[in-house]
């Protein structure tokens, strides 16, 4: 990226790279990836299943620690293992809102626990409000995830990030376990919540036509490395250099920058 000045980067990678295993077994997934996150935007990382991209977001939050390069927050690296107060700044919407929520535990629970982690006060109110933020009604926080769709279970792991009023949101292909159905509700509520309250996204996804909705910037990845960066009307007009984004674009069919099909949960 050109043009920005330090003070407008939120997040910058440099030269990451990340190698499991050793010797003859080892698999390079990252290869020297670089790039830059501007205060405000979302932006996009895409590519096959096994290109990376969803290996980049764990390594930003310290979920694979054992990576080369550096990754700066605000223009300070940030140290491993990541310190408590990098999680009040920096949260994950993982894929699977399954997986994602303790099935034992009632919704306020779930969005308790961070808050008393960082001893955050005021609880009840935070509660109420990242429920209400994400089209939740407070009876909501007394049901357990079983008794939730799975458009529901996503706005609550979105709630839980919410509740530390955070600065950035990682976001893990956050629609592609759910029914198409719901997906454009979810996908609407995310670019809301970031215009509203000045969120910065780093978003992974395959599907070109959700980055193409979401994201300021793109950044398209294969074998580990990223091969092209460009806005999203770039893509939206076709206007991509690289053979492999071309190839992409061209697989993704009907795939619209502009419209987003209506749907609610």
């Amino acid at each position: 990226m050109t043009g920005a000045r330090s003070g407008d980067i939120a997040l910058e990678l440099r030269n990451l790279d990340v190698t499991f295993g050793d010797g003859d077994s080892s698999v390079r997934a990252v290869a020297d990836v670089s790039l830059q996150v501007r205060r405000g935007t979302s932006f996009g990382l895409i590519g096959e299943s096994g290109s990376g991209k969803s290996t980049v977001l764990r390594a930003i939050a310290g979920l694979n620690g054992n990576y080369g390069g550096t990754i700066l927050l605000d223009g300070a690296e940030i140290p491993m293992p990541r310190p408590k107060s990098f999680f009040s700044r920096v949260q994950m919407v993982f894929q699977d809102p399954y997986g994602s929520l303790h099935p034992r535990k009632m919704v306020r629970a779930v969005l308790m626990e961070p808050l008393q982690i960082h001893g955050i006060g005021d609880r009840d109110r935070r509660i109420a409000e990242a429920l209400q933020a994400v089209g939740l009604t407070p009876d909501f926080a007394y049901r357990y995830p079983h008794q939730l769709s799975g458009g529901q279970r996503q706005r609550v792991a979105i709630a839980r990030c919410l509740v530390l009023e955070p600065e950035l949101l990682l976001l893990d292909e956050p629609t592609s376990a759910l029914d198409v159905s719901v997906q454009a509700g979810v996908l609407n509520l995310l670019d809301a919540l970031r215009r509203e309250r000045g969120l910065t996204y780093v978003m992974v996804s395959h599907d070109l036509r959700v980055v193409a909705h979401m994201c300021d910037r793109i950044a398209v990845m294969t074998e580990g490395r990223m091969v092209e960066e460009l806005d999203a009307d770039a893509i939206y007009e076709d206007r991509c250099e690289d053979p492999y984004t071309r190839a992409l674009l061209h697989s993704s069919k009907g795939y619209q920058r502009k419209d987003t099909p209506d749907a609610a949960e």
